[in-house]
């Protein structure tokens, strides 16, 4: 079963803190809400995209602060909470509960509309179209980001001359510490456009081999001119990278290769690595996402 959305949790959520009657941690009715909810023991392993915690957790506690922010909650000390008396008249009147629902209570109108909030941060409260907890929705954008960032990069890939791209090539694997490389001539060069040496003194080298095409995929003609001037040679490593893709009869040469080793680089991969070692893109902000310290005040 698909883990539903904090939203969805805030009925069973409060059920729970009335049930106990006590002050408990969000953490504590996690399994309960597995339970009601049927989840898997995969469902409750799945993090969200930062990877920082699991998707249970944040959504647990995005509902129990929520409530909390519409005055159904108490928040009696330092990471705890217990049903308020708003919260026990919500429970008798039995009604779904909902961001929406919440704007009802002025506690919560203020917390949407604080006047450090614009009126677009407000609207993103109120409406949540996505369901989603708001650590979520900044992962979410961030990867939204990202994958726009690679388009635009394999867009511009794509265009340039393809002894430029060659000399990309080379910045890339020089980036990523795989040694000092050098282009090959620029004709009869046997299937291979670039050299790294791996150690000064060059006792161990990687032939490259780069393409740069807009539309078509890497095919087993070229696959076998690569590892034939790999294979005539001691040269035991090779890497071949293309702004496209490889058919999969490309794929099966690179493996049949005996006695050597060739990794095959597709677009996608090059862009990842490109914005990953910051070759051919530079920073543009950075924003820092800061939480309470709940330690720095001590028991409330």
């Amino acid at each position: 079963m698909a883990i539903p959305d904090f939203q969805e949790m805030m009925n069973p959520v409060l059920s729970i803190y009335e049930k106990c009657g006590t002050e408990i941690r969000p953490r504590d009715i996690e399994n309960e809400i597995a339970t009601i909810f049927n989840l898997s023991d995969e469902d409750q392993q799945q993090m969200i995209p930062s990877n920082i915690e699991t998707v249970l957790r944040n959504r647990v506690s995005w509902a129990v602060y929520y409530l909390f922010r519409a005055g159904l909650l108490d928040r009696p000390k330092r990471g705890y909470y217990k049903i308020s008396e708003t919260g026990i008249k919500e429970i008798q009147l039995n009604n779904k509960i909902n961001v929406a629902y919440l704007r009802k209570f002025q506690s919560f109108i203020e917390f949407a509309s604080s006047e450090n909030r614009k009126t677009v941060q407000e609207e993103n409260i109120i409406k949540n179209e996505d369901m989603q907890t708001p650590d979520e929705m900044l992962a979410n954008a961030q990867a939204l980001y990202y994958d726009n960032l690679q388009s635009e990069l394999l867009r511009k890939l794509k265009l340039i001359d393809p002894i430029r791209f060659e000399q990309i090539v080379l910045q890339l694997m020089e980036k990523m510490n795989y040694g000092v490389g050098s282009m090959t001539k620029m004709s009869h060069d046997g299937g291979i456009d670039g050299i790294i040496d791996e150690d000064e003194l060059g006792l161990e080298k990687i032939y490259l081999q780069a393409k740069r095409y807009s539309e078509n995929k890497v095919n087993e003609k070229e696959m076998q001119n690569f590892a034939g001037a790999l294979g005539c040679s001691p040269v035991r490593k090779g890497v071949f990278i293309t702004t496209s893709y490889f058919d999969e009869r490309a794929k099966e040469k690179a493996k049949s290769v005996q006695g050597k080793v060739i990794r095959l680089v597709d677009g996608d991969e090059l862009t990842r690595l490109m914005i990953k070692h910051n070759l051919g893109v530079q920073l543009k902000t950075k924003i820092e996402i800061k939480k309470i310290d709940e330690d720095f005040f001590g028991d409330e």
